[in-house]
């Protein structure tokens, strides 16, 4: 029998109760009963006036960014609508059904004023819960970088002078007059501090400041960038010194997908424990080598985790000898394959050519010695030359090299340590945790540009960048330590056997009488057995 049409009853008034439409065994009742957010509001207390118009909780925009994340979402606008139309995001917020969620644009703002401290803070937070519930080892570190596209395009790149340019001239045009002449005419007295007398000086005389003859150490894990001041390494200069992009200036060229693309690279520091926790994020543009923040963020994690990890593990990017030398000097196993730069040209590599540490020289092939001649300390090497005249007469000169002046050997200073770094890769350890890295970093990258939207980033600007990535890396961590740090046994089988042991009952004791017979329990048997045995001796 075909049942009547559907009638559409939707202006017809219920009560019911926003509580009862969402299951109890829903993703986000789970989420909201083991993740406690209302240390963000404890944070943003000092970033807001006693007065003005109330803005939104911070819990509610840190919930959003959760939201985002779970559901896979780019666009904040499609967020509001999303959380507006599905009851569990409206749940998990707390917003009644005839409550209006924020405005989109107010996120924005609310982003800004928190600032990347607070990111920061709240990853970190995140990772605190995951190393507290025992998800993180701490014995193992694993350092790796993905490239991550930024949202600009090449075309928008320009001269790097030319916008410096128009920049000076709109801070010129667009400063008050007086006030760029009466720092002009300042002189010396603008570089004393207030509150503090000026010295006297006779004229002509002008004072250095301490800034000016000490610099302040650049701090990379806190500026994010390169020092724009730093010199160039033997007269090579990347291409971001010479072009930037006005769309984002922070945005540097770098090749992936067999084109040029303007990005970034997002850093991890991820554990070697089963769950495979981050300790550290970090964005930086895509002119910082990997390699470069490896140390800092190695100090960051021990000092912050308290953990005294026993290797450290990367690609062959992180084998650089200052790597090396710091993580033997740390007692950190460097388990870092190293570049072979022996076989690049079709010559004898260093490999080929024996030292001799009593005579410190090195003989060729044939025999020939290569005596020390000189050091290089801004390079860390030392140089050892055959003679010109025992090489151009040598018969295997054409396999060793084509200069008259004989072939030269390059030694690091620190070649101890890095022959030290090539020894592991001999051992079953080496091998193992090789094989494991191939698996630990890179699925946390797949995840985050498969599902969480980081193929590309979505925010413009360094810190911007670096608060989006600290946000998908603190979910990420947020899925395993609802996976896995808060677990039950699921079977009545698993619970029986985390209880300690505990003697039969009366019942199953009689059963298991009639089964054994009078001689009693197999491990009572066994008990009576050792008994004998030592009464005997």
């Amino acid at each position: 029998m075909l049942g009547p049409a559907k009638l559409r009853r939707l202006d017809d008034p219920i009560a019911v109760s926003l509580e009862d439409l969402i299951p109890r065994d829903h993703f986000y009742r789970h989420l909201e009963a083991k993740l406690d957010l209302g240390f963000v509001r404890d944070w943003s207390q000092n970033l807001y006036a006693e007065r003005g118009r109330p803005s939104i909780d911070p819990v509610i925009f840190f919930k959003l960014q959760l939201v985002m994340f779970f559901e896979g979402i780019r666009s904040e606008r499609l967020l509001i609508e999303t959380a507006s139309l599905n009851l569990a995001h409206r749940w998990y917020l707390g917003y009644a059904l005839d409550e209006e969620l924020p405005d989109h644009s107010s996120l924005t703002r609310t982003r800004q004023r928190l600032g990347i401290d607070i990111f920061q803070r709240f990853f970190e937070r995140i990772a605190d819960l995951c190393q507290d519930t025992g998800l993180v080892w701490g014995r193992e570190l694993y350092f790796d970088a993905t490239r991550v596209r930024a949202d600009a395009d090449t075309d928008s790149l320009v001269p790097r002078f030319y916008q410096q340019a128009q920049t000076h001239i709109a801070d010129v045009f667009a400063s008050n007059p007086t006030q760029a002449d009466g720092r002009e005419s300042g002189g010396a007295s603008a570089l004393v501090p207030e509150g503090l007398l000026p010295f006297p000086m006779h004229e002509g005389e002008s004072v250095e400041t301490g800034v000016a003859t000490h610099p302040p150490h650049w701090n990379l894990l806190e500026q994010r960038r390169l020092d724009p001041t730093r010199p160039s390494h033997r007269g090579y200069r990347r291409t971001s010194d010479f072009w930037v992009s006005t769309t984002d200036p922070d945005a540097t060229p770098m090749w992936t997908a067999g084109k040029a693309r303007l990005g970034y690279h997002d850093h991890y520091v991820v554990d070697g424990g089963k769950r495979r926790i981050i300790l550290a994020a970090l964005v930086t543009p895509a002119d910082v080598m990997e390699n470069q923040p490896m140390l800092d963020l190695l100090w960051r994690v021990r000092f912050r985790r308290k953990i005294y990890p026993r290797q450290a593990t990367g690609d062959t990017t992180y084998g650089t000898v200052e790597n090396i030398v710091a993580l033997e000097d740390a007692g950190i196993r460097a388990f870092v394959p190293l570049p072979d730069m022996n076989h690049r040209r079709p010559f004898y590599g260093q490999d080929d050519f024996a030292y001799d540490a009593p005579r410190d020289e090195y003989r060729c092939p044939e025999g020939h010695p290569l005596g020390r001649e000189r050091v290089k300390r801004t390079e860390g090497v030392v140089v050892y030359r055959a003679d010109a005249a025992t090489c151009n007469a040598c018969p295997l000169k054409a396999k060793c090299t084509t200069s008259d002046r004989g072939r030269i050997i390059h030694r690091s200073l620190s070649a101890e340590y890095l022959d030290k770094a090539r020894g592991y890769h001999a051992t079953e350890a080496y091998k193992k945790v090789m094989r494991k890295r191939q698996v630990w970093v890179e699925p946390l990258f797949a995840e985050a540009k498969d599902r969480h939207g980081m193929r590309r980033f979505r925010l413009r600007r360094l810190e911007k960048v670096n608060a989006e990535a600290l946000l998908v890396a603190a979910g990420q961590n947020v899925k395993r330590l609802l996976a896995f740090g808060y677990r039950r046994p699921r079977r009545m089988a698993q619970a029986a056997a985390l209880r300690p042991p505990m003697r039969p009952s009366s019942y199953a004791a009689r059963a298991t009488r009639r089964s054994f017979g009078r001689r009693g329990f197999p491990f009572e048997r066994s008990a009576t057995a050792r008994q004998a045995k030592t009464a005997d001796a």
